[in-house]
């Protein structure tokens, strides 16, 4: 008994105190590891402004990677396994303690984020290319710089929870794109341009920020769980549309659009890509959040929603199809797809609990997948016909299809897609929110019945619409003759901004041939998300999908089959090419060709009380017999950007007014001191303060 007392004695104690020791020290190295993992990032993104010009691209190819890989694994584990407990990181620092934290939302808005940043990076090292003889390393290492900060935020946007990192983060993220916008800031159009949208980012910010204030005011909590503390004890419809407004600024929604599209012509193209592919979608991701959040008003909030929305793809489907500029007609598409998606979120909240949760959410954040890849694809298009004509004005181009016949096939291909065209992605997503709609006519009231059925009609009118517009921008940029004397430059588009492209392009076609690969992760996540039972809803959407799936192999199958056989038909045999056919009437010149303008006239024409247009024309009366020379210029008119512009417009006019205080004399900033701290003391002495 004595030697056991004295062996536990010596073996226990130290054994515990070795044990604790290992512990501790295993969890301090956790710990270490993961602030070190978290802020490597941003330590070595500040690497980027000190790398010789040589370098500077794969060192921010090699930060890129590093952070995807860094972000993309958790939020994979996450996504295949929604079910389970959400993954927390810690960081610490001066700033204190910062949780990032990923359940299934932020997961697949991360995996998006991180492949629409890596395509638009790879292809700006070819876009970027022609300005080296213009712009100095320094311009190209802020620019790098804050491409990568944009990642970095965009990315911290969807893992913070914790209110003021959340806006602190929100807010560099509308610095670092105004940064990507002054890339030319030497027009003074852009200059403009982004300063206005840098005005209206913040007015989103001071949105989102009373709105987390108000819930603080209530709950004692600042940041999305004081949000979700607020909702359960209150009515959600009036402080869910202060964020919705919010978040809606930087996602598009009308009447919160009009930096759009003129943010999207003023930056460069792969910066038009990633802004409209991934950054307006933050936006949708928040107003997603929130909705996770409503405990009460859910049918009134996605009613309004659905109202917004269906106005919102209309009004942008509409706006496109009269555009001239290649890069404002793509912006106006952006605000179309971000209404057909919002359609899907109202469709989704109306029928919270219900199947239509799966149908309208899954439809809304599938489309919000594919409208990042077909919507860079066809920014990068674009940037690669500006970067051969030097020109976006399709009034001028035409018949490049014999010049750049691979951008040209690849401009077809994402058009295809935005059109819903099967076999391609669009399709799916868009297919997924019809049979919600449907769903909805049978299991509501009349009023629920007559909202799905006009939700329809507006949905199948962007369909066509966005057909129509779309055949204008192939039809009148690639196919036909030249409409000008534009020079196309030989060998513009390199191989390193085709890759992308093809990437882009091949996970598009996987998507339409296997949508049920992305679909089923999609779905469960949702039902974790929404506490919904999944099991009703995949059955049916597994057999239709594959059906689908097997119909479009066919169909590619079929067109491959025919392409072979007319090949080997047409090979014994010289083909001659010629000019564009001409009627029967080749004397004619590239003006008799119809214009951006004239294939829109009669659209605009019934269009015109949705929307305000400025003609440019002087009439030719009878009495006229030797008219002499005429022009005719149609401008469309957006007047939300008209009349919401003249409170930017006036903002910018008082921060130049107010520009005026910065003499750079010593001698009135000292004034300017002494002036604050008087009203400081008159304020306190009055009680005011």
């Amino acid at each position: 008994m004595v030697f056991l007392r004295h062996v536990s004695r010596v073996t226990f104690f130290p054994v515990t105190r070795h044990v604790s020791r290992v512990t501790f020290f295993s969890v301090t190295l956790q710990v270490e590891m993961e602030n070190t993992a978290i802020l490597a990032p941003v330590i070595l993104s500040f690497f980027i402004l000190v790398m010789p010009s040589w370098i500077r691209f794969i060192y921010t190819l090699g930060v890129t990677s590093f952070i995807i890989l860094l972000t993309s694994v958790p939020a994979v584990g996450v996504l295949l396994h929604p079910a389970g407990f959400p993954q927390t990181f810690t960081a610490g620092g001066f700033l204190g303690t910062i949780t990032f934290t990923i359940d299934g939302l932020s997961a697949f808005f991360i995996l998006i984020t991180n492949f629409t940043v890596l395509t638009g990076l790879l292809y700006s090292n070819g876009y970027l290319r022609s300005y080296r003889t213009s712009k100095t390393p320094a311009q190209f290492a802020l620019h790098y710089f804050s491409y990568s900060w944009l990642h970095i935020t965009m990315l911290c946007v969807l893992m913070l929870r914790d209110g003021t990192a959340f806006l602190v983060a929100w807010e560099l993220m509308a610095v670092s794109s105004f940064m990507l916008i002054l890339f030319e800031a030497e027009k003074r159009e852009t200059l403009k341009t982004a300063v206005n949208y840098l005005i209206q980012m913040h007015v989103g910010l001071v949105l989102l920020i009373i709105g987390f204030l108000l819930a603080e005011d209530s709950t004692g909590e600042f940041g999305f769980q004081g949000v979700q503390r607020y909702f359960v004890n209150h009515a959600n419809a009036p402080l869910f549309f202060l964020f919705f407004a919010g978040f809606a600024v930087k996602a598009g929604f009308i009447p919160f659009h009009t930096w759009l599209p003129e943010a999207h012509p003023a930056a460069p193209s792969h910066v038009s890509g990633v802004m409209s592919g991934v950054m307006i979608k933050m936006g949708i991701f928040g107003i997603v959040r929130m909705v996770t959040y409503v405990q009460s008003d859910a049918y009134l909030i996605g009613i309004i929603i659905m109202i917004i929305a269906s106005f919102t793809g209309l009004y942008g489907i509409m706006m496109s199809i009269v555009q001239t500029d290649l890069k404002k007609l793509l912006a106006y598409s952006t605000i179309e797809n971000i209404g057909i998606i919002g359609m899907g979120l109202g469709l989704g909240t109306i029928g919270l609990g219900s199947v239509l949760t799966i149908l309208g959410f899954g439809g809304g954040l599938f489309h919000a997948l594919n409208h990042s890849l077909f919507k860079s694809l066809l920014f990068y298009c674009a940037g690669s016909v500006y970067k051969a004509t030097h020109s976006r004005n399709i009034e001028m181009l035409g018949g490049l299809i014999h010049k750049m016949p691979r951008t040209a096939a690849l401009f077809l291909f994402g058009a295809m897609a935005i059109c819903a065209l099967p076999p391609l992605n669009g399709f799916i997503s868009e297919i997924l929110i019809y049979y919600g709609l449907f769903a909805g006519m049978q299991a509501g009231s009349v009023f629920q019945t007559m909202s799905m059925l006009l939700s329809v009609i507006a949905l199948a009118l962007i369909g066509g619409l966005a057909l129509f517009g779309f055949s204008k921008a192939f039809g009148l940029a690639f196919l036909g003759s030249p409409r000008s004397e534009i020079h196309v430059e030989e060998n513009a588009v390199s191989p390193g901004m085709l890759f992308p492209k093809l990437l882009i392009a091949a996970v598009i076609l996987l998507i339409g041939l296997a949508p049920m690969l992305f679909l089923s992760p999609l779905t469960g996540l949702i039902g974790t998300l929404f506490q919904v039972n999944t099991d009703q809803v995949m059955q049916p959407l597994i057999h239709a999908f594959s059906k689908m799936s097997l119909m479009a192999i066919l169909l590619i199958l079929i067109i491959a089959v025919i392409l072979i056989v007319r090949n080997r038909a047409l090979k014994p045999s010289r083909v001659a090419y010629g000019p564009t056919w001409g009627c029967g009437y080749t004397a004619g010149t590239s003006r008799q060709q119809y214009t951006a303008t004239s294939y829109a006239a009669n659209f605009a024409e019934l269009a015109n009380p949705v929307f305000a247009r400025k003609v440019d024309y002087i009439e030719i009366h009878e009495e006229d017999i030797f008219p002499g020379k005429r022009s005719f210029s149609l401008l469309p008119v957006d007047i939300f950007r008209a009349t919401l512009g003249k409170v930017t417009d006036f903002s910018m006019l008082a921060l130049k007014k107010i520009a005026r205080l910065q003499t750079g004399n010593i001698q009135h900033y000292i004034l300017y001191a002494f002036v604050f701290i008087l009203l400081i003391f008159i304020l306190l002495y009055m009680n005011l303060l």
